[in-house]
């Protein structure tokens, strides 16, 4: 259950690295906002999910 839960922290932090880096790029490129809005929403909804899932796994171990 343990490893469980550092791999679903390991896969947060990735997501939050990547989403840090490619967010910002995103709006500072002229006219990728309208092609990659979907794949950003997405990817704030996985990132949103990963931290509940995390959290009420974490809830049973302590």
């Amino acid at each position: 259950m343990v490893l469980v839960i550092e791999l679903l922290v390991l896969t947060l932090v990735i997501l939050s690295i990547i989403l840090v880096i490619g967010i910002p790029v995103t709006l500072a490129s002229p006219g990728q906002w309208e092609k990659s809005k979907n794949l950003v929403y997405t990817s704030i909804g996985i990132w949103i999910g990963l931290i509940i899932v995390t959290s009420v796994l974490n809830s049973f171990i302590a």
